[in-house]
């Protein structure tokens, strides 16, 4: 395909552009053991200057340890949503269309002063008429549309890419431009974020030291959202004294749960937890706030991230290589050896390291990495873990510098385990499991006769290696016998409780009496002995 260059579009292409020439030719980029801090922080400002969308780009870019290499990654995780606020006149106006009332009219009062403002909201301290504290997050003027626009040119260009670079094939970047296409979309709408801390707000309900605040409904819309005022500070803000009037391990142990039983048990999952987003609050428990990026994990995924947290916890390299395939998407490119090798080889560093320099964020981040290398292509799910248990690094080391994520990882997945064994249990899976036994009940008449059938003309094929095909005959035979004595039995039981209390009924009770004990005897004294005998043999 060709760029089809839109007149309005004209200026957005040259900042992309010159943004692609600039920082593809830095070395860090082609040659990750290149990469500096310097040219890190110079794409972090220069997509900051270039607005909202390549701001939140930044960010998902931040969770790509298979694209880019470490001091990119560590720049762009502190890529700051923060920018100069607009004017409350313009609040005003937006608050008024979006809920129907005048501030003066909707408030008992409202701060002028936002108490932070992000590329696509800012957000405002406010009480309403019933004395409440509460918090009104606005849209900043411009935004919907300004991402919108960005991402035709996005999405244009990534097309492009993936149809003539190797890269584009290999990495397939317009599947990851659909994902942010996704998050983003949803970003701007804050009817969404009410919902998700309405789900969050129920699924952490047994946590005790984690708060999710509770939005207002009627106060909020697409583009005004008004929650619970919560009184805290940002967990990076805390210092070596404030640290000491903490349990700063007990609360770091309670978050890392809390994010595990969002990935592993219930797929609903926080996908932004950084230090700005988590606050600790004046009661001593912690906060979680910006619920507008939120990642859902399928139960099949969730299975395999749980056997890959597992073997990566207890150091089993070549096991975590196994699970990991089973993650992600093969290409031609695929080097087995290489990629066991070097996933063992991390595991192993992993486990030596100590407390203080671990991180398990960026263990799994590397584990993607070098999938990358090895011709695989991970999951949104793993990079979404990645950046998550990044973040959550971040927070622990905050709160408590000692505090070791991967022996909490390795505590709380037991319980992780257990829940999902316990849900396995639920009277849904149960019923679901009776219904496919009854299924399968009503089915084995008709696939009997089928078999029997076959047997009767000579026709039943198989195509099996390595086996005695004569003692397979004969126990298929033996099979079919029970199966056929069952039915006649089971039809006997039928027909005698249809006819009722008399002779005939009490006839057809014993002769099912008779074979049921004929087919108990002959299971216990053929196939117990022979089992013995082939066990011993």
């Amino acid at each position: 395909m060709a760029l089809s260059l839109k007149p309005r579009h004209l200026s957005r292409y040259r900042d992309i552009a010159a943004l692609l020439v600039k920082h593809g030719r830095a070395e860090g980029l082609r040659h990750p053991d290149e990469a500096t801090s310097d040219d890190a922080e110079k794409l972090v400002g220069d997509l900051e200057a270039m607005g909202p969308t390549f701001i939140k780009l930044g960010q998902l870019l931040s969770t790509r340890a298979d694209l880019l290499a470490p001091p990119y990654l560590d720049a762009l995780a502190r890529l700051q949503d923060d920018v100069e606020p607009f004017s409350f006149e313009d609040v005003e106006r937006i608050v008024t269309d979006e809920l129907g009332v005048r501030i003066s009219n909707g408030f008992q009062s409202f701060d002028h002063r936002p108490l932070a403002s992000a590329s696509l909201g800012q957000v405002h301290r406010a009480v309403l008429r019933d004395g409440r504290e509460v918090v009104v997050k606005v849209q900043r003027p411009g935004a919907a549309e300004q991402v919108a626009e960005d991402m035709e040119v996005i999405d244009e260009l990534a097309e492009f890419v993936d149809e003539h670079t190797k890269a584009g094939r290999h990495f397939g970047f317009s599947g990851m431009v659909e994902e942010f296409r996704t998050a983003i979309t949803a970003e701007l709408d804050y009817r969404l974020e009410v919902e998700h801390l309405h789900t969050l707000h129920d699924l952490l309900q047994d946590f005790e030291l984690i708060v999710v605040p509770q939005p207002i409904d009627d106060y909020s819309t697409v583009r005004v959202l008004t929650m619970e005022y919560v009184d805290g500070r940002n967990v990076s803000a805390i210092g070596p004294l404030a640290r000491t009037d903490i349990d700063g391990a007990a609360l770091a142990d309670e978050l890392f749960r809390a994010f595990l039983d969002q990935i592993l048990v219930h797929g609903f999952v926080h996908a932004d937890p950084h230090p700005g987003n988590v606050l600790l609050t004046n009661d001593g428990r912690l906060a979680l706030i910006d619920l507008g990026m939120i990642t859902h994990v399928d139960s099949a995924m969730q299975d395999k991230l749980l056997r890959l947290l597992v073997a990566l916890s207890d150091g089993k390299g070549e096991e975590t290589a196994e699970v990991l395939v089973s993650l992600v998407d093969t290409t031609d490119e695929y080097d087995r050896e290489s990629f066991v090798h070097s996933i063992v080889e991390l595991v192993q560093r992993n486990q030596s390291m100590t407390v203080g320099r671990l991180q398990a964020g960026r263990v799994v981040g590397d584990l993607a990495r070098i999938s990358a290398e090895n011709g695989l292509r991970p999951p949104s799910a793993m990079t979404m873990l990645a950046k998550a248990l990044l973040n959550l690094d971040q927070v622990a080391c905050s709160l408590a510098p000692d505090f070791d994520p991967n022996e909490a990882m390795r505590d709380h997945l037991a319980d992780v385990m257990r829940q999902k064994v316990l849900h396995a249990a639920s009277p849904g899976s149960v019923a679901a499991a009776v219904l496919d036994a009854k299924e399968f009940a009503e089915r084995l008449p008709s696939r009997v006769n089928k078999v029997m059938d076959a047997l009767a003309k000579g026709e039943l094929t198989l195509n099996v290696k390595g086996i005695d095909e004569a003692e397979l005959m004969r126990g298929i035979q033996k099979l079919a016998n029970r199966v056929t004595s069952g039915l006649v039995m089971a039809a006997l039981l039928l027909a005698g409780a249809m006819i009722g209390e008399s002779v005939l009924a009490t006839v057809m009770f014993v002769v099912a009496a008779v074979i049921g004990l004929w087919l108990v005897a002959s299971a216990l004294l053929i196939d117990l002995p022979q089992h013995r005998r082939r066990r011993h043999g």
